[in-house]
């Protein structure tokens, strides 16, 4: 939103410099991105009379004409050489004096001007066109486009002196201020909205009146209907006759200049003034070309076509919201007019439209047809139905201030909107209290007046302006904000010590310890991946029991995942290819699998992935135990060879009393090198819930024992399909007393028959209530060795 300070000097008076204007709009919430006083560059630009002018001596296209550029009869005229033909002894031009500048507003460049020759004869000055003074031919429509801009052709001519700034008589002497208007704020896309905030910003009068027509009575002989009450809440109409089409004065077109829009013609440029000092964007229509003498607000037809102001055909859906008459569509609703529906120079009787249509339906529709306008960009945001009325009084205002025709009364006004008072409960102490901030009651009240609110039995009534007020803690940001957020002090958060975590948030806690005490680093991943991550990391059919997403980012997050392990192979790749020696991580995220009804079932998963030159299966083993030992979970590990992304003669099972619980195990060779990991790498998934259920989360105390222990080793000779949990569970199961069995060696190699492995325990025995002698524990080894024996389990 472009502002000309000018303008809004109508409304607010600004006795400051821009920049302290700006820093104490962006303060209160309304961001300047920038500010340009649009005469810096041109200094030293008069108001000069030719006295004469004479044919150069050397040259057959330049002239040399003395110019009078000071009333005083002290100053003498200056001499001037130019090359334009349309001077002439008389005529009021604008001149750049000795020491000025011209600069080209097309290409940037800029030209001081200095005393010199042209072909031998001093010229100490210039002679300006309408172009280097950044003016176009909207602004000046008597200007020469070729020539040198003659000032007596201006309707305002008269009002010049000789020596006057006429930089100040186009009103070019403005500052125009650039602001980001958030989504949130369509009131401040309209210099009235600005200047309400200035005005409440650095605590001024606000200035701006009701406007109000004369009119003349007739008969409109115009009939309006809405179809559609959902898209368009209300339609106001007005229907001006024996119109004048003419330039706009002077005053009218500075300001559209300064916010960015050329002038046209003064009905155009009437709405799209209202647009910008209302910010209510309006329409007018030749009357002539409203056959039937109605207007409806319906739906287009599916396929129905229309022909829009800037000349193309567009082919119309039933979702669009058109202005049509008893034939035709003759406008799209919000977005821009039909061809045949502007203003020509030879209309006569108009139809102005102030209407508020659904925010929606017209983005849609601009996105549909390929066209965002000025008005679009306003209605998408959020239009307030009550300012339609107030942007038509103040287009028919005009009308009759620039004689450009009469209105007809009355005013037809279809309103379905409902404007019943937004109220929001007003408590100083909660608004205090959401601050964290002492600001008196009475401040509160008078800041919240400022912004156009009323207070009223503990409530704010919100101004219909501001669609973006619900709750107590929008009030509160609104006082802060003109308050000043320097001014309030800083105060630490206030912590609620009683909040109950839940029992799955503190066991996630708990692993999360865990795991970081044994040298894991936490990692976090997206829970959508690529279809073709299943394939890579050697799970079968997991893609088609995926869930699809509807709108993905790309091809890399098309589904969600029912595996953590591609994410952890992703970051195990990531920092192997990083070149980090090694690394262990672990994640506790989501997986999602489908279910017969519209969401998935989303399960808890930690996954643990470490690689390195120290890390090896029993690595990975251990740092599952310990955890598990920790939570309190029992249980025991039991090969699989099925699992494709892991190695098969590395991969285990954690089985508990109610079934599995995870896998553990060695990536696959091929899964590695499909994820470029030159290093063995090993991954465990378990399942958070069940570890859950099954956890002893309270420890329960164990004596220290009172008796001394007995130890033994057993070297064991067994199959290599045998495993070392399998005789584990067999010494346990056949032993009395025994406290605690560790395996410390596994040998195959030289001395041990092929298909053969041993294996080392050592036994620790132990008696609670006496003394463990060395018969009781060679009676328990000689029964663990013939259990041992029955499954071919022999002593080395």
């Amino acid at each position: 939103m472009n502002l000309s300070l000018k303008w809004l000097n109508d409304y607010v008076k600004i006795n400051m410099p821009a920049e302290d204007f700006a820093r104490g709009m962006t303060m209160s919430g309304s961001k300047v991105e920038k500010w340009v006083n649009l005469a810096e560059p041109l200094p030293n630009i008069v108001c000069g009379k030719v006295v004469s002018i004479e044919k150069h001596a050397d040259s057959d296209k330049l002239w040399v004409a003395q110019v009078d550029v000071g009333s005083d009869a002290l100053v003498p005229p200056v001499q001037i050489v130019t090359g334009a033909q349309n001077v002439t002894a008389g005529a009021l031009v604008p001149v750049v004096l000795e020491g000025g500048v011209v600069f080209n507003f097309h290409d940037g460049t800029v030209t001081h001007i200095k005393r010199g020759k042209l072909r031998g004869v001093e010229s100490c000055g210039m002679m300006c066109s309408y172009n280097e003074l950044g003016l176009t031919l909207e602004d000046l429509p008597y200007a020469d486009p070729d020539g040198i801009l003659i000032l007596d052709n201006d309707p305002e001519a008269d009002k010049l002196q000789i020596g006057a700034d006429i930089l100040e008589f186009f009103g070019i002497r403005d500052t125009q201020i650039e602001f980001e208007i958030t989504n949130n704020r369509p009131d401040c896309l309209s210099v009235i909205g600005l200047a309400r905030e200035a005005a409440a910003t650095f605590n001024l009068p606000l200035a701006v009146q009701k406007p109000a027509f004369s009119g003349v009575d007739g008969d409109i002989n115009l009939k309006v209907r809405i179809d559609n009450k959902e898209l368009c809440s209300r339609y106001m109409g007005a229907v001006v006759k024996n119109v004048k089409i003419a330039p706009s004065p002077r005053w009218l077109t500075e300001r559209l200049r300064a916010s960015g829009v050329r002038a046209i013609n003064n009905l155009v440029d009437i709405t799209n003034f209202v647009m910008l000092e209302y910010g209510h964007p309006m329409h007018a229509f030749d009357k002539r070309y409203v056959d039937g003498d109605e207007i409806i607000v319906r739906n287009a037809a599916e396929g129905e076509k229309i022909v829009l102001l800037d000349g193309e055909e567009r082919t119309l859906t039933a979702e669009t919201l058109v202005i049509a008459d008893a034939k035709k569509p003759i406008a799209i609703a919000g977005v821009m007019g039909g061809e045949k529906s502007g203003i020509m120079d030879d209309t006569t009787e108009v139809v102005f439209e102030s209407a508020c249509f659904n925010g929606t339906s017209v983005r849609k529709t601009a996105q549909r047809i390929g066209r965002r306008t000025e008005s679009s960009a306003r209605f998408e945001k959020g239009i307030d139905a009550a300012n339609a009325e107030s942007a038509l009084m103040r287009a028919l205002e005009l009308v009759e201030m620039l004689g450009a025709g009469e209105v007809v009364k009355p005013v037809i006004d279809v309103d379905y909107s409902c404007r019943e008072p937004v109220k929001i409960k007003f408590d100083y102490n909660k608004i205090n209290a959401i601050l964290g901030a002492d600001i008196p009651a009475k401040e509160q009240r008078e800041i919240l007046e400022r912004l156009g609110f009323k207070v009223e039995d503990g409530f704010a009534v919100v101004p219909s302006i501001r669609i973006d007020m619900a709750l107590e803690c929008d009030l509160a940001e609104e006082i802060a904000r003109i308050y000043g957020y320097n001014e309030i002090g800083s105060t630490l958060p206030r912590v609620i010590s009683n909040i109950a975590t839940a029992p799955e948030e503190i066991f996630e806690q708990k692993t999360a310890i865990i795991m970081q005490g044994q040298g894991c680093h936490e990692c976090m991943t997206y829970s959508f991946i690529s279809p073709k991550s299943y394939e890579k990391a050697g799970i079968e059919g997991a893609e088609s029991a995926s869930v699809i997403i509807r709108n993905p980012l790309g091809e890399e997050t098309g589904v969600m995942r029912t595996s953590m392990l591609p994410s952890m192979l992703e970051v195990l790749a990531r920092n192997y290819n990083n070149r980090n020696a090694g690394g262990r991580f672990y994640e506790i995220g989501n997986i999602y699998l489908p279910n017969n009804t519209k969401l998935p079932d989303e399960k808890k998963i930690l996954c643990i992935g470490i690689y390195g030159e120290n890390e090896d299966f029993l690595t990975l083993k251990g740092l599952v135990e310990e955890l598990l030992e920790k939570l309190g979970v029992s249980v025991k590990f039991t090969p699989v060879s099925s699992n494709n992304s892991y190695h098969p003669g590395r991969c285990a099972e954690v089985l508990t009393n109610s079934g599995v619980v995870g896998i553990i195990g060695e990536v696959h060779p091929l899964v590695a090198d499909n994820y470029g990991i030159g290093a063995k790498s090993f991954c465990a998934e378990l399942h958070m819930g069940s570890l859950m259920r099954l956890s002893q989360a309270t420890p329960k105390f164990k004596q220290l024992p009172k008796f001394p222990s007995m130890t033994r080793d057993l070297s064991l000779l067994c199959d290599s399909e045998i495993t070392a949990g399998e005789i584990g569970e067999i010494i346990s199961a056949s032993a009395a007393n025994l406290e605690q069995i560790t395996l410390f060696d596994i040998y195959t190699g030289e001395q041990i028959p092929e298909g053969k492995k041993s294996l080392s325990y050592k036994l620790i025995f132990r008696k609670k209530d006496s003394t463990l002698t060395d018969e009781e524990t060679d009676k328990a080894v000689a029964k663990i060795l013939r259990a041992l024996e029955n499954k071919n389990i022999n002593l080395r």
